[in-house]
């Protein structure tokens, strides 16, 4: 290195940072999962088939965790068959579609389509086919259930929210399924709920028969949902899982697919429940796992791995002929030879009628029915989006203002259990330019993480001092005589006699993560990732952001040339959000700033286009405050200029503490009369908290 004045050199690769701890701390988790299920089956012990001992423990801890998740669902044996609506019917050769609506939720609509055998006597047995990302119309759905359907199974299918079916305004996977964080909630509860209003909308028909349990069995999504409904609901007695599994080692760690947020439920990681647990835990029950050797997102080696753990798991609970693997010479699909291979498997586990013939049905003989054949017309105005703003807007009615509480609550949120230390830092060589010194920094808040910082610093001191947070990096407002560069006098020739410290958080400036492969994905995106792997880690990034502002500010209170009980706490666009948090946990913050950035949390569920990123939606958020709320609970000076609505636009009113908005004209004005003015402890009476 030549200069003094350039970026300190970084012990780790900051464009991999971030991903690297994610990724470490996520296999940790999973670690510990893999020991939880050595030790449950060393020392378990089953009586025919009924898992006892440490195998029961392991058990009932995955199901209750899994039913962690979601909290009461509206479905279920315990709820009220629900009211159906027919919409249609269409005879076959060999079944009858029928198109049914039912609610699973008050006012959301299952768009079931059934298929009622022809050619056997009821009353039939079932079987349930939730859909993955895509439709129920195409051929994964259509010809699996129209092979069970002449096999004698009655069948329902429905869709999913969003993808490809009739469920699409407000319920997106991605954009409408992340904002269920903020309400504490995860999006896979509209999944499950729906496969499980199946069953009980089964149980109000004469022509089935529920003796025996029913069936659940679905390609890509819709085999995660079955793995997961099989837990919650005794009545489902085998399950067919295809093309959806390997282990989160793999795909979801390692790999960094992003997926949805609804496999990525709060704490996940943490409370270690891996796809192998999905399966694991459902012993007894008969379980025909099936892959496709030729999966485009699956790969097929991660899925044997998973296979071999699970069938020595059902081996060792001596129940080792329910669990079964069928790989398929195919790619990412359900296939007609896969619906052979579970009829087969329900026959024996469901029907108990084992070594049943199959129908001579080849596979030129189905035929797709048309599309509008299987419409049910559901409700569009009650989706995933509006039953979470409608959640958010009950919690809002309800909440405890109280501000002590609502700091509390802010700590909590980031992690913070006590004082955050000084970090260690690498500091260079102090370099003159005009009325500053500029120094480069590396602050090292934890193993791992290096955050690269810019300290300006007048001559003499102590200075007040400004510690600025950009979520577009840390340089942005200091380039050509910026917006930060103008609040603290630099070029001036009599200066304002203010320092600043500006910090890279993690994944942000200098940090900013690397593109992976999965990313190329139209659904992928570096902040889908992060949101969605730290969510399920418990520690969502906006929480590890604020423990680095405030390890940030503990370095900046270490200075001698800065005096500490004038500290401003800047942040624009994201970053204003780590701005409030830093000064509800750290009550030495002299004055909070902020700009450009979200008026609320429930702005984020009002607009049905948002354009904030993935990691904007904090988990659990909304159970204890929104920003507005989070602001009037600050026992410092605050000044809030120009928020931004879900779309980014300006939000009304712009100046919370004013009483006044600062159009976009004036904004940059009144951002550098803001700082330096609380910098310099002239403005504290304009607060509307003092």
């Amino acid at each position: 290195m030549y200069t003094t004045q350039g970026p300190i050199l970084s012990g780790v690769d900051l464009r991999d940072m971030l991903r690297q701890h994610i990724i470490g701390r996520s296999l940790a988790c999973m670690a510990r999962a893999a020991e939880r299920r050595r030790v449950s089956l060393d020392s378990g012990f089953v009586v025919n088939a009924q898992p006892n001992g440490d195998v029961a423990a392991y058990r009932t801890t995955i199901r209750a965790a899994v039913a962690g998740f979601y909290g009461p669902l509206p479905a279920g044996p315990h709820t009220a068959p629900p009211p159906v609506t027919e919409v249609s019917r269409f005879e076959k050769r060999g079944y009858r579609l029928e198109n049914v609506l039912f609610d699973s939720f008050p006012g959301w609509q299952v768009n079931a389509t059934v298929y009622v055998p022809l050619d056997c006597a009821p009353p039939f047995p079932a079987v349930v086919v939730p859909v993955g990302h895509s439709g129920k119309q195409f051929e994964s759905y259509q010809a699996p259930a129209q092979f069970f359907a002449r096999c004698g199974y009655l069948v329902v299918t429905f869709d999913p929210p969003g993808q490809a079916g009739e469920k699409r305004p407000g319920n997106d996977h991605f954009v409408d399924g992340v904002r269920a964080y903020l309400v504490g909630e995860s999006s896979s509860r509209y999944f499950v709920a729906d496969a499980l209003r199946c069953i009980d909308y089964l149980a109000t028909r004469p022509d089935v028969d529920l003796s025996r349990g029913v069936a659940m069995t679905g390609v890509s999504g819709g085999g995660t949902t079955t793995t997961l409904a099989a837990l919650l609901d005794a009545r489902i007695t085998v399950t067919g899982p295809s093309c959806c599994l390997t282990p989160l080692a793999d795909l979801d760690i390692t790999q960094c697919y992003a997926g949805c947020p609804e496999t990525h439920m709060w704490r996940r990681y943490t409370e270690g429940i891996d796809e192998v647990d999905l399966l694991c835990a459902a012993v007894p029950t008969p379980t025909l796992l099936m892959a496709g050797e030729y999966d485009e997102v699956f790969r097929i080696a991660d899925t044997r791995r998973l296979a071999g753990e699970v069938a020595t798991f059902y081996d060792r609970a001596d129940a080792g002929e329910r669990f079964a693997f069928f790989v398929d010479r195919a790619g990412h699909g359900y296939t007609l030879a896969q619906a052979r291979e579970f009829v087969r498997f329900m026959d024996r586990w469901l029907r108990a009628t084992p070594n049943c013939p199959l129908p001579d049905l080849p596979d030129e003989s189905f035929r797709l029915d048309p599309d509008d054949e299987l419409r049910c017309h559901p409700r569009a105005d009650v989706n995933m989006r509006s039953l979470t703003l409608a959640r958010a807007r009950a919690l809002e009615a309800t909440r405890d203002r109280d501000a002590g509480r609502i700091r509390a609550a802010a700590a909590a949120i980031a992690g913070v259990a006590g004082p955050i230390g000084r970090p260690a830092a690498v500091e260079g060589t102090p370099f003159r330019v005009w009325t500053h010194d500029w120094q480069s920094l590396l602050l090292r808040p934890e193993r791992g993480i290096e955050l690269p910082a810019t300290f300006l610093c007048p001559p003499g001191g102590p200075h007040g001092a400004i510690l600025h947070l950009d979520d577009g990096g840390r340089h942005r407002l200091l380039y050509r005589h910026g917006l930060l560069a103008r609040a603290i006098g630099f070029l001036e020739r009599e200066p304002a006699g203010l320092a600043a410290l500006t910090v890279d958080l993690r994944g942000w400036g200098d940090s900013a993560p690397a593109m992976y492969p999965y990313e190329m994905a139209s659904w992928g995106g570096l902040d889908r990732y992060v949101a969605y792997a730290t969510a399920a880690l418990g520690d969502p990034i906006m929480g590890m952001r604020t423990r680095d502002a405030l390890a940030a500010l503990a370095y900046l209170h270490s200075r001698p040339d800065v005096d500490g009980p004038r500290i401003v706490v800047s942040g624009c666009g994201l970053a204003g959000v780590i701005a409030l948090f830093v000064a509800a946990i750290d009550a030495a913050v002299a004055a909070v700033v902020t700009w450009d950035s979200p008026v609320s949390f429930r702005a984020l569920l009002e607009e049905p286009d948002y354009t904030w990123p993935a990691d904007a939606f904090i988990p659990n958020v909304l159970l204890h405050f929104d920003l507005p709320e989070l602001a009037a609970s600050l026992p410092c000076p605050v000044r809030m200029v120009n928020l931004r609505d879900g779309r980014g636009r300006p939000a009304q009113p712009a100046d919370v503490s004013a009483g006044a908005p600062a159009g976009e004209a004036d904004a940059d004005a009144a951002i550098v009369a803001a700082l330096r003015d609380l910098s310099l402890g002239a403005a504290r009476s304009t607060s509307a908290k003092e």
